[in-house]
């Protein structure tokens, strides 16, 4: 029996999650639940998983989510704020850590995580952005698992030689949707509506993942996460378009040989592969069927389109703080647009701004990271109020 900490688990991460493990009650065991704000959702969570610990990150909701056990029978202990999500990664019960906080309010917990040598199933690809080296260092140190849930990184995993780590690759192809305006003529880009942009053709996500996979920065940060994860180089990962999303990533060898990985686009298979590793479990997605899909697309991806990647691939090239500058500057202009502060278009403007403008330096310890994630969104902010209109 694998117990679990789910970090999120009212997002479509969370959510998937849990699909999974009722499915195997026999085998899991979920000891902590967090969320942000979603209170009502965590409630139903609790009742039906009957976790140790309860985390709401927002502190202010706290006493309301106490309040719905009024009359019940069962109640889990309550933590809040960035303590709690610590505490949650990091409980001695714990074999298993789901972090799927979206954005840089998930580093914490997951460095928490790794600190405690925890199983970690890695759905905040931000940690890596911003902190790759750190992570994984306090990994090793650790013996921490660190397993991607990233479709396109479990996949890039499965493909893999197990157990040598001295067998060479030629190079890491990983494959993006495209998103919802991948036809869309550029001309019609400034008009993009949020509604528009978060309405993705494969793949069900929350707001945030959504516009970063219109904008290709999602593509642009799984880049990132690529080269710390698998200690490769930049130059060695290919991105290609792939509109159908059922081959998740390859990997070339230098005889010639390309592994790829293919299934349906559902979260729920990388979770699975995830919980189960290495073993094998059912996930609830149906296995694929080639003929019904008949045929497959793919596509060199296009700057102009996409200038978001380009930028990914700059910071990338600039090393230290620049990954954590991009996040940052990216958050900032994704919840502005979401917000209709900022035109679609504008989003790669905030970001190309913030990495111009503040200096990169060394990252050796979270303070520098978080000092320079601060400094970034200072920036943007002050951007987008000075520079930029939505109108």
């Amino acid at each position: 029996m694998k117990t679990v900490s789910i970090l999120g688990a009212t997002g479509s991460v969370g959510v998937s999650t849990l699909d999974v493990i009722e499915r195997h009650v026999d085998q899991f065991s979920v000891v902590a639940l967090t969320t942000n704000q979603n209170i009502d959702l965590l409630y139903d969570q609790c009742i039906k998983f009957r976790p140790k610990l309860a985390v709401v990150a927002n502190v202010e909701h706290a006493d309301k989510f106490i309040a719905k056990f009024k009359g019940e029978s069962y109640m889990p202990e309550l933590a809040s704020g960035q303590d709690g999500l610590k505490l949650a990664a990091s409980m001695a019960e714990v074999d298993c850590v789901m972090a799927a906080i979206v954005g840089a309010a998930g580093l914490p917990a997951t460095l928490a995580a790794a600190a405690a040598g925890k199983h970690i199933m890695l759905a905040n690809k931000e940690a890596l952005v911003m902190s790759g080296d750190l992570l994984m260092s306090l990994a090793k140190q650790n013996n921490s698992q660190l397993l991607p849930i990233d479709s396109e990184h479990n996949a890039v995993f499965q493909c893999l030689p197990v157990g040598n780590d001295t067998c060479e690759i030629e190079k890491i192809i990983l494959t993006a949707s495209g998103g919802p305006f991948l036809t869309k003529t550029l001309a019609e880009f400034e008009n993009i509506t949020p509604e528009e942009a978060c309405a993705h053709p494969n793949w069900d996500m929350g707001k945030k993942i959504s516009v970063d996979s219109a904008t290709m920065m999602n593509k642009g940060l799984e880049l990132i996460e690529a080269c710390k994860l698998f200690n490769v180089n930049v130059k060695d990962i290919e991105i290609v378009i792939h509109p159908q999303s059922i081959i998740h990533s390859l990997v070339a060898y230098p005889d010639g040989s390309m592994l790829a990985h293919m299934a349906y686009p559902d979260m729920r298979v990388p979770i699975a592969h995830a919980l189960a590793w290495p073993k094998r479990i059912s996930s609830g997605v149906d296995v694929l069927s080639l003929t019904e899909i008949g045929a497959l697309e793919f596509s060199k991806p296009d700057y102009d389109r996409f200038p978001c990647l380009k930028l990914a691939y700059d910071a990338m090239d600039a090393q230290q703080s620049a990954t954590t500058v991009l996040n940052a500057a990216n958050e900032i202009a994704v919840d502005s647009f979401l917000k209709e502060k900022i035109r679609f278009t504008d989003i790669s403007l905030v970001i190309d701004a913030t990495l111009q403008d503040i200096e990169h330096v060394v990252v050796d310890e979270l303070d520098v990271i978080l000092e320079k994630d601060q400094q970034a969104r200072i920036f943007a902010c002050s951007f987008i109020r000075d520079s930029l209109t939505r109108h």
